[in-house]
């Protein structure tokens, strides 16, 4: 893997602080371009050799897994192969009737009358050949394009299925504007790689063996004449596909970071205009396309002087073909040269035709390969994300989670953000393994103590207990929260469930018992009622009602145009932040959590909304094992257990009470806070 990341180092690289312009970037671009096949880069390239053929190995597995998604449409894969061969058979049928026709019909040795009864006869079958050659040609096509939708509905289905299961810190990597450009883009660009990969290719593989064969029959000198010119084409088109290749996955990864930018950037509309970063958006934006345009133009560049090529090549081929079958026809002629070895009028015609199809295959193969690196990049995008490991997979031996909470343990728990890929690795290997390892780390955390964001943590919570995480900022509150979700795991110690590991529970029925009311709320571009229903999809109006009135969402719901109908526009625009976290609230409630975790859940609230949510606080705690996060230590002093956390350890645990008797952290956290109120 470590070679194969080097190999690719070049594509990669940070486009650096002096490429502020389109023409800069294209520069580098153009340089990067020409070191890969320049050999500039020598030190590497033991590395990049092997880093090559990794990339290759890879490749193939995914083709391997591409014509897997096939399988299960092998009977319509096996038609378009035979109808692909029926239409190729039926078009080199073609030139002969031509020849037959000028040979032995107009040119041969009949009567006027039955050369025009022969010439009737031969052309209606001439004509029934090229009616039945279209009616297969559109019946592949429609077959094709069903196979293509179906592929790609298959597809998609999978990838956004996979997406919605990564790690977080994947998708964050990706950004959104790389998820959605893998949904659509490179998914449409996988439409038809069977077509391109290995039906286009086989068939004019055998189209081109039959009309070689066909023109050797009918003239063998004319056919080496046609042939010869064969070998500079291939040659040609070959180092034009090698170089044409790494442009378009270059160009696919500019393209997904300008998406990436532009959706931070209407996320972000408000901080842009706050901080008046329109024109500097603007900037990077159209910096940012022209320079994958001129990239785009780069590749067009290329593929024009092959085309071009292939067109006078074609030409010239015609030319040949006429001008040296005419020397011959002449020159057998005169010579008396027997029959049956002369060059005929009707030869030097279907080697016209014969010529053209002769051409069509090599430039459908050199076609097909062209289009094909273009697929078998987005193509890599795709099956790289679907051969990605989802965030938390079961355990084998994975339960069901009870619903019925009794009691949540923290048993000396330390997380690490950088080691938390490792810890999950480590829950799938043998006990053996496991403790080989554990004892690695802990030496190795001895060392290295400020990586960890939470440290030795224990915590007993029985159930339906309010616990308050209160702390300065970073002191590791969220993380707890987090874990208590299983967003992450710990990287070492447990959190337990009813005495049992977390990680030993089915995700999705663990998940089922928990509703989170974040600071940061979101909300979906839809109804009032949609968003406070998304947890619970069968819910009915009475009930969604009933949620909002406890959240005391329902007074201004109420107020709004179509009421519950109303929508709110993209993340509640529409609605004030107090409104927002009370549609959140809602939302939480309704899907009737047996734990319930308030991040701050209150921060958004004026002082009226805050009061009118701990009116209902009693009401919406009842028998939930809540956690909450409060930086306003006046929200949580009905708490059961208020945790005090100092760079991710406990300093005090306790109630309101026996904590500000104690006089000692909290108290002095409390009274800080009271003088800040007095002195506003």
């Amino acid at each position: 893997m470590q070679n194969h990341s080097s190999a690719r180092s070049d594509e990669n690289k940070p486009l650096g602080p002096a490429a502020k312009t389109s023409r800069e970037r294209f520069q580098q671009f153009v340089q990067r371009f020409k070191d890969r096949f320049q050999g500039e880069d020598e030190p590497d390239s033991q590395d990049r050799d092997k880093g090559n053929s990794e990339s290759k190995r890879k490749r193939r597995g995914y083709l391997k897994l591409y014509i897997a998604r096939l399988w299960p449409h092998w009977r319509m894969v096996l038609l378009l192969a035979s109808l692909a061969i029926v239409v190729a058979g039926l078009e080199l049928c073609q030139p002969l009737f031509a020849r037959y026709i000028i040979d032995q019909v107009l040119l041969g040795d009949l009567t006027a009358g039955e050369k025009f009864w022969r010439l009737n006869q031969v052309g209606a079958m001439f004509l029934a050949v090229i009616v039945l050659t279209r009616i297969a040609g559109v019946t592949r096509a429609w077959n094709q394009r069903l196979l293509d939708v179906r592929v790609v509905l298959t597809l998609r289905r999978a990838l956004f299925e996979r997406l919605m299961k990564l790690p977080l810190e994947k998708l964050s990597e990706m950004k959104v504007g790389g998820v959605i450009s893998r949904l659509t883009d490179d998914i449409n660009k996988t439409t038809g790689l069977l077509q391109m990969a290995v039906v286009s290719p086989g068939v004019a593989a055998l189209r081109l063996l039959m009309a070689m064969g066909i023109l050797f029959f009918l003239n063998w000198k004319l056919a080496l004449t046609a042939l010869g010119i064969l070998p500079p084409i291939i040659l040609l088109s070959m180092i034009a596909v090698r170089r044409i290749r790494p442009i378009y996955r270059t160009i696919r990864k500019a393209v997904s970071k300008v998406d990436g930018r532009v959706g931070e950037a209407f996320q972000g509309i408000r901080a842009v205009r706050s901080f008046a970063g329109e024109s500097r958006e603007f900037q990077e934006f159209t910096v940012s396309h022209h320079h994958v345009t001129r990239m785009r133009m780069f590749a067009a560049r290329r593929e024009i002087i092959l085309w071009s090529t292939w067109g006078f090549l074609m030409a010239l081929i015609g030319v040949v073909i006429t001008w040296a079958g005419g020397y011959w026809y002449l020159n057998d002629q005169i010579n008396g040269t027997p029959e049956a070895l002369r060059t005929t009028i009707g030869d030097i015609s279907a080697f016209q035709f014969y010529t053209l199809l002769l051409l069509q295959p090599v430039w459908q193969i050199v076609e097909s390969m062209t289009e094909l690196q273009r697929s078998l990049a987005s193509m890599e995008r795709v099956f790289e994300v679907l051969g990605s490991p989802v965030d938390k997979p079961d355990r084998s031996n994975a339960i069901e989670a009870d619903p019925q909470v009794e009691s949540i343990s923290f048993d000396g728990v330390w997380f690490s953000y950088k080691k938390e890929s490792e810890s999950h690795e480590e829950s799938e290997t043998n006990s053996q393994q496991s403790n080989q390892s554990r004892v690695k780390d802990d030496k190795q955390d001895q060392d290295d103590n400020d990586r960890y964001v939470i440290r030795d943590f224990s915590l007993h919570v029985p159930a339906g207990s309010t616990v308050a995480l209160v702390g300065r900022s970073g002191a590791g509150k969220t993380t707890i929260t987090d874990l208590v979700a299983r967003f992450y795991d710990p990287t070492k110690g447990q959190i337990s469930l009813n005495g049992i590991d977390l990680r030993d529970y089915q995700l999705d029925s663990f998940r089922r018992l928990i509703g989170i009311v974040q600071q940061d709320v979101f909300l979906f571009d839809g109804t009032v009622f949609e968003n406070i229903a998304y947890g619970s999809r069968n819910a009915t109006l009475e009930q969604v009602v009933e949620a909002a009135r406890q959240a005391n969402a329902d007074e201004f719901i109420l107020e709004l145009p179509e009421q519950y109908d109303s929508i709110i526009g993209e993340l509640g625009v529409k609605l004030s932040g107090g409104q927002r976290q009370r549609l959140s609230i809602a939302r939480a409630l309704l899907a009737d959590p047996q734990i319930l975790i308030l991040d701050e859940a209150t921060s958004n609230l004026d002082t009226e909304s805050e009061q009118l949510i701990h009116q209902s606080m009693t009401t919406l705690l009842k028998d939930r094992t809540t956690f909450v996060i409060a930086h306003r230590l006046s929200t949580i002093t009905h708490a059961d257990i208020i945790v005090v956390m100092d760079e991710g350890q406990i300093v005090e645990t306790g109630t309101h009470e026996e904590l500000l008797s104690a006089g000692e952290t909290y108290s002095q956290m409390v009274h800080r806070q009271h003088d800040a109120v007095s002195l506003l």
